[in-house]
């Protein structure tokens, strides 16, 4: 494998000067804020040398309990055991993310939940375990249920000891916790080597047995923890600008945990699903993931999602070549193996890709990508009894990693140097000695052209969002009819209703959702809104894509805006008589692409909004009733609660609740419309008034003498650099 390269770098050196001690910055004061000076170039500039040269990208792992996160996390990174491992305990208690920086030493940040994060979670915990033990109650073994009551006991017995179970929330918030927990709610681990910081993360990160032995100050805190982070040293095999994410399980019953992992799943541009080989098959978690996942490149940045199988090296040969017959004919285990991840790879990739196509556009950048099943083995990785380096895949993601990285730093320096070199060409341009007679009458030509532009952009996003309409109003129509059907499957256990009705309380206390590190995520507003996403899936994601033109495409109408700015603002420099080097011909064309170039990060953040605004109007809707069925208790409770979900799910659907969820989500489509074109006409007025304000002495002053850009300049190093 050829070495991997060092981080693209942007070098930009500015000099800020203020040449005035304290008893001249009034009249700095005065300068700036002169009636008619416009500083919002400067100011951007300012925030250009104060912003981190290039944002990380984050590659999740996103996987159930056991599937091997921690394992290939370890094998990529080259530390065999640095984060735990699954052994007899269950393992990674939280989300963690590992990434190499500039330090010399190992260092970890372990985030705490703030103190009113924990109360609310402690409050919720006590709501649950109590109403199990009202006179008249149903009596439920904590032990032997759907696990909300069991995972409560274990949480309060970690922080507050034995018998923290049976004392109520106002007891609970004078207790001491038995853990350390600081100030800060930050816990800060240092270390020379992997191996010393290991030892002190673990406790931290791994979720702890449940006969409470060998308990100690560190082990009796994970509930109280939100999320790590670990910084390696500069390595050649993780470049820094990339933080590899491990996700564990569905959701988490703290609001707060649970909004983070949402968003942490958000903020990946590359999700990969693991999967160990015996559970690759099917079951729901593993398809309650892959689901999660293609969501997120809906709702989210995620570009690229695949299915990574592990634990390949598991293969009994006699069970293998009993069923295997009519395969070609293999003489070893080595051989098995490699037959059967190329016929996982050949299944799985297939359908995968069905899946995705049912729920993302045909041309989306997930459907293009060569490989979407990767079969790999963290434990031959270091053995290599059975396979080679190059067959356990870890090399193959590495080398997916690196690329990843150049494609997304090449977009990001571009983009960040496009901007720079801009607002350069602009401070050149006030003390340029070039003075038109007619440069007012082209820059107000100019005018009128960007207002007739913008006018016609803001037609063509309205028929670009119009084609969300449709399908939104037949998944409305669909979500109707089927609603009843959906909560009432969702609200039956085979086994009864011993153990669910805690679980249902759960639900209910936090309006409609129970997410548990162990279990599979219910999600109430989500499942009767389903039909509605099943209709406008394929469509929004086609909105929102970044590919081939289309009328449904949001960011070519977007870029043909731009290209025509662009063109206009080169034929009047050339009709002005600009030189052809024109600063100021050149200012604007490169200030054009920085302007709407900087609306993507706009939209994909406003994406998210849009996409959930429908499970979210939903929810309010229901939420007096998750509330009233959160007081049940007492004889028949689980029934009772829910009767009060029907009725208010039944209520809510005659009264147009699924109508007010499909305005939402089209009032969200109009408020980036607005939000758009707000921006667009904002800054382009500023760019033209900048331009047009040439002859201003304050501004030749202020380009002279405060703002001295030294040097500019942009490096992307070649493949065969150091990190």
């Amino acid at each position: 494998m050829p070495a991997l390269p060092h981080r693209p770098t942007l070098c930009i050196e500015w000099r800020i000067t203020f040449p005035f001690d304290q008893g001249e910055s009034r009249d700095f004061e005065d300068a700036v804020t002169c009636p008619g000076l416009e500083l919002s170039s400067l100011n951007r500039l300012l925030a250009l040398i104060e912003k981190p040269s290039l944002d990380p990208i984050y590659i999740g792992l996103f996987g159930s309990t056991g599937a091997g996160k921690s394992s290939l996390i370890n094998a990529i990174i080259q530390q065999a055991m640095f984060l735990p491992v699954s052994g007899e305990s269950i393992c990674t208690s939280c989300i963690v993310q590992v990434r190499s920086g500039c330090c010399e030493q190992y260092e970890a940040k372990i985030h705490l939940l703030s103190d009113q994060e924990w109360k609310e979670e402690l409050k919720n915990l006590t709501k649950l375990l109590h109403s199990a033990e009202e006179p008249g109650g149903e009596e439920v073994d904590p032990w032997d249920g759907d696990g909300a009551v069991e995972e409560a006991i274990w949480k309060l017995r970690m922080v507050y000891g034995t018998g923290a179970e049976r004392k109520n929330y106002e007891e609970l918030l004078r207790a001491k916790p038995k853990g350390k927990i600081p100030t800060s709610r930050v816990i800060t681990l240092k270390a020379e080597e992997a191996g010393e910081l290991s030892i002190k993360l673990d406790p931290y990160i791994r979720t702890q047995r449940r006969d409470g032995d060998g308990e100690s100050a560190e082990t009796r805190i994970w509930p109280l923890i939100k999320h790590v982070e670990v910084a390696l040293p500069k390595s050649s095999l993780i470049p820094e600008g990339v933080v590899l994410v491990d996700i564990p399980g569905t959701g988490d019953f703290n609001s707060k945990r649970d909004e983070m992992w949402k968003k942490t799943i958000d903020k990946c541009s590359a999700i990969w699903v693991i999967s160990d080989i015996e559970r690759v098959s099917g079951g729901r978690a593993h398809e309650d993931l892959l689901n999660e996942s293609i969501k997120a490149c809906q709702r989210g940045f995620c570009r690229d999602v695949a299915l990574v199988v592990t634990k390949t090296d598991k293969l009994h040969l006699p069970e293998y070549l009993r069923y295997s017959a009519g395969l070609q004919a293999v003489q070893s285990q080595r051989e098995a193996v490699l037959e059967r991840n190329e016929m996982i790879k050949q299944q799985r990739s297939r359908n995968l890709k069905e899946k995705l196509k049912r729920k993302l556009p045909a041309d989306s950048k997930a459907l293009e990508t060569s490989d979407l099943v990767y079969t790999v083995s963290a434990q031959e990785y270091w053995q290599k009894t059975l396979l080679t380096e190059e067959e356990t895949e870890i090399p193959k993601l590495r080398e997916y990693i690196r690329k990843r990285l150049l494609d997304e730093k090449r977009r990001m320096v571009t983009k960040y140097v496009t901007e720079a070199f801009g607002l350069l060409l602009l401070t050149d341009s006030f003390n340029s000695t070039e003075n038109l007679p007619n440069e007012h009458l082209h820059l107000s030509s100019l005018r009128r052209f960007v207002e007739e532009r913008t006018e016609l952009l803001e037609r063509a996003i309205d028929q670009c969002f119009a084609h969300i309409e449709r399908p939104l109003q037949e998944g409305v129509r669909v979500a109707r009819t089927s609603y009843r059907r959906i909560l009432g499957a969702c609200l039956v256990r085979s086994k009864g209703n011993q153990g669910f009705h805690q679980t249902l309380k759960a639900v209910c206390l936090k309006n409609g959702i129970y997410a548990s590190r162990t279990l599979a995520r219910i999600d109430l507003n989500q499942a009767v809104t389903q039909p509605i996403y099943d209709q406008i899936d394929p469509v929004f994601g086609g909105i929102f894509r970044a590919g081939k033109p289309a009328d449904s495409a949001l960011m070519p109408h977007i870029d043909a805006f731009k290209h025509s700015l662009q063109e206009k603002m080169a034929e009047i420099g050339i009709r002005s008589g600009w030189k052809c080097d024109s600063y100021k011909k050149r200012f604007l064309i490169q200030e054009i692409s920085a302007i709407l170039g900087g609306l993507e990060g706009y939209i994909l953040r406003r994406k998210r909004r849009i996409y959930e605004s429908v499970t979210s109007s939903i929810q309010n809707d229901l939420k007096p009733y998750y509330e009233e069925a959160a007081q049940i208790t007492g004889k028949k409770a689980c029934e009772r609660m829910k009767d009060v979900l029907r009725r208010g799910v039944e209520r809510q659907g005659t009264e147009g609740m699924f109508e007010r969820a499909q305005e939402r989500m089209q009032h969200q489509f109009q408020q980036l419309k607005n939000g758009i074109t707000e921006k667009v006409k904002g800054s382009i007025a500023t760019m033209l008034t900048l331009v047009s304000s040439q002859g201003d002495g304050l501004y030749k002053e202020l380009a002279g003498k405060y703002v001295k850009p030294l040097a500019v300049s942009r490096e992307i190093a070649d493949t065969s650099g150091p990190c």
